[in-house]
């Protein structure tokens, strides 16, 4: 017996940076994202011999540990062994646990949270645990930011669990998960204009996020803006999403970049400023870095008629321009037998 997962990865629009505990529990955040389709996939095959065997399709590490002993923290996997254990899951008969991501770790597209999000559904469906959307997401959040300290905020692990086209509200004690129904046309539209491109470089957002944490905590001018503005944008964002305002949404994108810059000095560098400005002028409304900033993947929204024009753009500064459909699911598991039928 086989237990698959498949979760996807997400794009958020606006108001990231108001997600962090931090500033939600002061001044309330919300964000604007969508899922999309480029996914994290698990398997998980039941043992009977007291063995844990995890294999991650993308770092090449197998970890092996018996469940009657703590696992060992040692840069491997930890992530998938503290969630393991956080679930319960060294209290079973043992199993392997496979793996992939189709983006590398510091995409920006919450690949890290979108990940546990899979192990936590995987584990829930292997011991049989009651939870809901809202507790899986929680979980997720609770193993990646609470006990392991991984710096970061929430809209990641509840856009993977809950999927599709989502305005996010945090307050200090709760999530609000509003999903917004957006027409098939508006969607096929954004799905024509809209491009992603890897910048051809990963990072590793815990020195940005901590830094804009500080900055915030120090009361920083910049910052205080920059994260007000983004709270003001998702709104506005969200507003001319649900209005079919397309162009205006892409305006909108700018203003979210230029905002965000404002958090810390860490979320542009010049690389991404020289692939933001030839993006524009080749016909890009506007754009923004998916995640915490300093690498992995750019949006970008163009005029129809000039896309391919930033992809070539882009395409000579070093970007690896896609296009890509939305995801309307989040988190899904199923059953197979040993021949990969469905169950």
């Amino acid at each position: 017996m086989l237990i698959r997962a498949k979760v996807p990865l997400r794009i958020s629009f606006a108001g990231g940076g108001t997600d962090v505990k931090q500033f939600l529990e002061k001044e309330g955040g919300c964000v604007l994202n969508a899922t999309i389709g480029r996914y994290v996939w698990g398997t998980l095959r039941s043992r009977a011999d007291g063995l844990i065997n995890i294999e991650s399709g993308d770092l090449g590490y197998i970890v092996n540990y018996n469940t009657q002993t703590d696992p060992v923290y040692d840069g491997k996997l930890d992530l998938v062994k503290a969630g393991i254990q956080s679930l319960g899951g060294h209290g079973s008969a043992g199993f392997d646990l496979f793996l992939h991501s189709e983006v590398p770790p510091g995409s920006g597209l919450g690949s890290s949270s979108t990940l546990m999000v899979c192990l936590v559904g995987l584990m829930k469906e292997f011991l049989s645990l009651p939870m809901t959307d809202y507790e899986t997401a929680r979980a997720a959040y609770r193993i990646e930011r609470e006990e392991l300290q991984i710096k970061g905020g929430l809209q990641d692990q509840y856009a993977a669990t809950f999927g599709g086209f989502n305005f996010m509200e945090f307050e200090k004690d709760r999530v609000i998960v509003n999903p917004l129904r957006v027409k098939q046309e508006v969607i096929n539209e954004l799905e024509h204009n809209l491009l992603l491109c890897y910048t051809g470089s990963t990072r590793m957002s815990d020195g940005i996020i901590k830094d804009q944490v500080g900055r915030y905590e120090q009361r920083v001018e910049d910052t205080l803006r920059g994260l007000r503005r983004q709270k003001q944008l998702a709104i506005e964002m969200k507003n001319a999403l649900l209005q079919r305002r397309l162009n205006d949404f892409g305006e909108l994108l700018d203003e979210a970049w230029q905002s965000k810059k404002l958090l810390s000095p860490k979320i542009s560098n010049p690389k991404i400023d020289e692939m933001y400005e030839s993006a524009r002028k080749a016909g890009a409304i506007g754009g923004k870095v998916t995640g915490a900033g300093g690498g992995g993947y750019m949006l970008f929204y163009c005029r129809f008629e000039r896309k391919h024009r930033v992809a070539e753009a882009l395409s000579k500064l070093g970007g690896i321009p896609t296009g890509f459909a939305f995801d309307y699911n989040g988190l899904q598991t199923w059953r197979v037998d040993g021949n990969s039928a469905p169950i």
